[in-house]
């Protein structure tokens, strides 16, 4: 079985829709698809395939130990399509804990099927990144517009991070050495990562190691939707070579998908745009991309550990306060491959303003609730 990861770093660029859609594609192609709604917390895939809700999806199998997945796999009303529910109204859904997270990957990959797609929420948090990390071909949807291409870039760069993460022993001094550059208020996301790689090498040569390999199978996909012209293709491109020149990983082009009035028809109709008007434009696009995938020759999952590796918060606290900051180093590199221009910046700045007074006060509710515990006697 293949696992397809769809992901993005930020919402509103049709993650779901492309899911969805591309799902339904490959069952036309005579093939298995088991397409898995974890955008936990808000789940609303079944609304984009048309489909009730269900009795039993991720929050009853999470929640109750006797249930096995098998049973949250339900038919659809299209052929060789099954589906399984988020249940976004279950109470914490989104906040699931290591071990579940750790039954639910373990589960998922035993699953019978020729694709398994999995819709994750927008953002960058572990959980998402460890379930990207699970899939064999992860999907990384973008648009032209600035702060999306930004997004999808950063995720690019957490993911990588994350790996990093799982490649060391916890007792190593690679890891004593990340963790201090963490405490010392100095996040990973500012450091070049090949400078960091040579620190740690001197290290940990082993973990390193380990971490290289795992990065040499680490090849996301990227599709470029909601596109209006064709110039805008010069968008992905230059995404493309920062990462590769950046990060050192080889992106590859999925596919382009144009705006198309039709998605809102067919989302009016609760249907699917390639039911709805399978030769329309959006459709053709979505057709295609399935056709890359089944000539694709899959890398086999990339094995992760440490997923339960949380921090404290302390921690979160200096990472959200360096959270603009981070955004503006990654601006920098942007700036150098050409996929921003100058005047794009008056853009950014305003909105990642804005942004990093919403995550303090969050973080400053969060903090308060892990103080609360901790003084009522419970282990933070």
């Amino acid at each position: 079985m293949q696992i397809i990861a769809v992901a993005s770093g930020k919402g509103g660029v049709g993650k779901s829709l492309l899911a969805a859609n591309m799902a339904i594609g490959l069952a036309k192609n005579n093939k298995k698809v088991i397409l898995a709604d974890l955008d936990l917390g808000g789940s609303n895939l079944h609304l984009v395939i048309g489909q009730n809700p269900t009795v039993e999806g991720l929050g009853s199998f999470l929640n109750n130990p006797k249930q096995k997945i098998e049973n949250i796999v339900h038919p659809t009303d299209y052929q060789n399509l099954f589906f399984i529910s988020g249940e976004g109204e279950v109470p914490g859904a989104a906040n699931i804990t290591t071990p579940q997270k750790k039954k639910l990957i373990n589960r998922l990959m035993k699953l019978d099927a020729d694709y398994l797609i999995v819709d994750l929420g927008a953002g960058s948090n572990n959980t998402i990144l460890d379930f990207f990390l699970i899939a064999g071909c992860g999907v990384i949807v973008t648009t032209p517009t600035l702060t999306a291409t930004l997004n999808a870039y950063l995720f690019i760069k957490s993911v990588l991070f994350r790996l990093l993460y799982s490649s060391f022993d916890r007792k190593s001094p690679a890891m004593a050495y990340l963790e201090k550059l963490r405490k010392d208020g100095i996040t990973l996301q500012k450091i070049y990562l090949s400078s960091l790689l040579d620190k740690l090498k001197e290290l940990d040569p082993e973990g390193t190691e380990v971490f290289l390999e795992k990065k040499t199978h680490f090849q996301p996909r990227l599709v470029m939707n909601m596109l209006e012209n064709p110039e805008e293709m010069q968008k992905s491109d230059r995404l493309i070579l920062s990462v590769r020149d950046y990060l050192g990983v080889n992106m590859e082009f999925l596919g382009v998908l144009y705006r198309d009035e039709f998605q809102k028809k067919a989302l009016n109709s609760r249907l699917p745009v390639i039911v709805y008007k399978p030769k329309s434009v959006l459709s053709q696009g979505v057709f295609r991309i399935c056709d890359k995938i089944m000539e694709m020759d899959l890398e086999e999952n990339i094995k992760i550990t440490n997923l339960d590796a949380e921090y404290s918060y302390q921690a979160a606290e200096m990472e959200a306060e360096s959270d603009f900051n981070d955004k503006v180093e990654s601006l920098e590199e942007l700036l150098h491959s050409g996929v921003l221009t100058q005047g794009d910046l008056i853009e950014t700045i305003k909105m990642q303003q804005y942004e990093i007074k919403k995550l303090k006060k969050e973080n400053r509710f969060i903090k308060s609730k892990l103080v609360k515990a901790s003084e009522a006697g419970f282990e933070v």
